[in-house]
């Protein structure tokens, strides 16, 4: 069925792990008349947690679109992983909705997930709404949680629906709007009295009707006359303010028990925005701005909010249509890449199962199979107005493993596999360290990983272990020394013939510096290059642990040379001789890569970071005040001490910190450490000499 614009409702579903989403989610299908049985998280039967590996956690991990259509509405509920390794569900999420239902635990409270989901919606200027599921519970709190998203959420909170528990321990909701009260049997919704809650009662209604007064002039003079509200006035002055971001509805109820669901619809459908009044912004070729209206008849522009890749089914990329339509068949320009697409079969998705439809219309979400240049955050336009919109900023991959493999034969087909599971989750990074050699992924966490590899083996058949990535040193020299090389080698015939002095200095770079000062012609400068190769070679390992040596200066003062015996390779023989009798008496140093942090963090756990940053042998430069009340402490750790720091970030903030590092220059390591490196080196077998004959 097809559905205009004014009855869609696109809604990212967020919050906590644990606090009852996809729960909610299904609760939701159940209610509609969607689904025979309600699935449960526990057993892997829900419609959103479809994937082997959230069946086996019992836990969402990725984003999944689930249609919900009630009364005339398409509710287009996008279930978000609640963990914070699976963030990247939540960034998708939020590009492809107009609104974000927060769900929060009635027996857990206000968490962190809840927290960074309303700052993500007041960030990209989205409505939001509260559900505060779990009701039923006996130790649920629902006014010690309505304080305390005051404090978190601001003014904006607003309550519209409240529990009330009766004298038989059964829990009834009062709507704040109708004033009435409802308790539910197997889901179904009965009248009861209203019950006495005191003067509770009025300050909610009070409440109520002062957070309305201010979406509109008109009402704030009704209100300071006095007079009361007509329910017309309630709910368009509430559907204002929640769509200006000025008002937070807070509603509640269970999904597990079917309480209040039907309220939690209806509001749903009054006061979230449609995307029938959208008006985006996007970008040109040549930079212009161009208004996209939601309107069917418009130029089709749709945005690739999510990407799928499989390796059974193929590719498969969601979409939200921003104007016009999507049919199949249909040709677009794909603006990243100003190259044609061709759309095969349009669907409608709900969790795993695909419909083929006839065409998405403006406002609706859908998907279209086995397009294979298409990425998440493309946007694909009508020829005749190609635009794009800004890609979501996913957060960037923080903790870093190095890949082992398990069966021999599939070092080629990693990289591939990798490639395909990157292409569904921008968190997640593959690259080859050129020093190392060692394969790295990165993503947000432990957890990450490790369903990285699960999925690796189940869907590639592709088996790796992780291990902590080598460390990159350096070493470089802290003295000048003087010394000569010279190779001679006489077998029959011509002989090899080389005789070189070089001086090794420090210098202030990270390169390897070459200069020549050879007077009389004593080496010929033909074989200046050679010298310069042997110095270069030999400096490709140090005498310390056998990684690279930087910051040297190398000058070519004299030497000898035989007529017919000199060659290159005899110089550059010479050169590497000169070399290694240098080095060990030039005050080798070990160096090692020192990274500039950059931490987002809560005002009340600066303290601890800058004190896990003193353990890491880091310096803390300072601090500065960043977005969403965090501060950001800047700092210089070396590499070799951020291992654990996502795991460290994390449990010391609860999940609200952050952090990103970048290189910035190497430094000597303390001599106490030394040791333990050249140990490993010599494990590593950087230290076994080379053939030089």
């Amino acid at each position: 069925m097809k559905y205009a614009s004014n009855t869609i409702r696109n809604i990212l579903v967020a919050g906590h792990a644990g606090c009852g989403k996809t729960t909610l989610t299904e609760a939701l299908l159940y209610t509609a008349g969607s689904l025979e049985r309600m699935g449960r998280v526990e057993e892997g039967s829900t419609v959103s947690d479809f994937d082997p590996e959230e069946n086996k956690r019992h836990a969402s991990l990725s984003t999944s679109v689930v249609p919900v259509e009630y009364d005339g509405i398409k509710f287009n509920l996008i279930d978000a992983p609640g963990l914070f390794d699976f963030e990247a569900g939540n960034y998708e999420g939020i590009t492809a909705a107009d609104s974000v239902l927060i769900c929060v635990s009635g027996r857990s409270g206000v968490s962190v997930g809840a927290e960074k989901a309303f700052h993500l919606a007041r960030k990209n200027k989205k409505s939001t709404m509260v559900f505060v599921t779990k009701m039923d519970l006996e130790n649920a709190d629902y006014f010690k949680i309505l304080e305390d998203m005051k404090i978190k959420f601001g003014s904006t909170v607003c309550p519209c629906v409240v529990p009330v528990k009766l004298d038989d321990g059964t829990v009834c909701y009062i709507n704040l709007f109708s004033q009435k009260a409802f308790k539910y049997e197997s889901g179904k919704q009965i009248q009861v009295e209203l019950p006495d809650i005191g003067h509770r009662f009025q300050g909610l209604i009070e409440a109520m009707s002062e957070a309305i007064a201010e979406t509109d002039d008109a009402l704030m003079e009704k209100f300071f006359g006095g007079e009361a509200f007509t329910t017309e006035e309630i709910v368009e002055g509430m559907r204002n303010g929640v769509k200006k971001g000025l008002i937070t509805p807070i509603l509640c109820g269970s999904a597990v028990n079917l309480q209040a669901l039907d309220m939690l619809l209806f509001n749903m459908r009054k006061l979230l925005p449609s995307p029938s009044f959208d008006v985006l912004e996007a970008e040109t070729a040549d930079g212009n701005i161009v208004e996209l209206k939601c309107d069917e008849n418009e130029p089709t522009a749709a945005y690739a909010f999510k990407t799928v890749a499989d390796p059974f089914v193929g590719k498969l990329s969601y979409f939200r249509i921003l104007s016009g339509k999507l049919t199949p068949g249909q040709v677009l320009v794909n603006a990243r890449t100003g190259e044609s697409e061709k759309m095969g079969k349009t669907l409608m998705v709900c969790g795993k199962k695909q419909t083929e439809a006839d065409c998405i219309g403006a406002g609706d979400i859908g998907a279209v199979a086995k397009l294979n240049t298409v990425r998440t955050g493309d946007t694909l336009c009508d020829a005749s107005r190609v635009v794009s919109l800004p890609k979501a900023a996913f957060p960037k991959p923080s903790m870093f493993m190095a890949v082992t493999v398990n069966k021999k034969g599939d070092e080629g087909k990693i990289g591939g596999a990798l490639a395909r599971l990157m292409e569904e989750d921008p968190t997640l990074s593959y690259e080859t360290n050129k020093e190392t050699k060692e394969q790295v992924i990165g993503g947000l966490g432990e957890q990450h990983l490790d369903v990285v590899v699960s999925k690796l083996k189940n869907k590639f058949g592709v088996e790796i272990g992780l291990e902590v990535p080598r460390i990159a040193y350096r070493e470089s020299i802290r003295k000048p020394c003087q010394k000569q090389g010279r190779h001679k080698k006489q077998t029959g015939g011509h002989g090899q013939f080389g005789d070189v002095i070089i001086n090794f200095e420090p210098y202030d770079g990270e390169e390897i510096l070459f200069e020549e000062k050879v007077f009389g012609g004593s080496v010929p400068k033909n074989f200046f290059p050679a010298v310069e190769k042997g110095v270069r070679m030999a400096a490709e390992k140090g005498v310390l642990a056998g990684y690279p040596v930087v910051g040297m200066k190398a000058t070519l003062l004299d030497g000898s040379y035989h007529p017919v015996d000199s060659s290159e390779m005899a110089f550059v023989m010479a050169a590497k001789l000169a070399y290694k009798a240098a080095l060990p008496e030039a005050c080798p140093v070990l160096l090692e890569p020192i990274h500039t942090l950059k931490a987002h963090v809560p005002n009340d756990n600066t303290g601890d970071v800058m004190g896990d940053v003193t353990k890491r042998r880091g310096r803390v430069l300072g601090m500065e005040p960043d977005e969403d009340g965090l501060q950001t402490v800047i700092a210089e750790v070396p590499l070799s001490e951020m291992q654990t720091f996502t795991t460290f970030i994390r449990q010391a903030t609860q999940g609200r910190g952050w952090f990103e590092t970048e290189f910035a220059r190497y430094e000597v390591v303390p001599s106490n450490l030394v040791p333990g490196i050249v140990e490993q080196a010599k494990k590593l077998g950087n230290l076994n000499e080379e053939n030089d004959d």
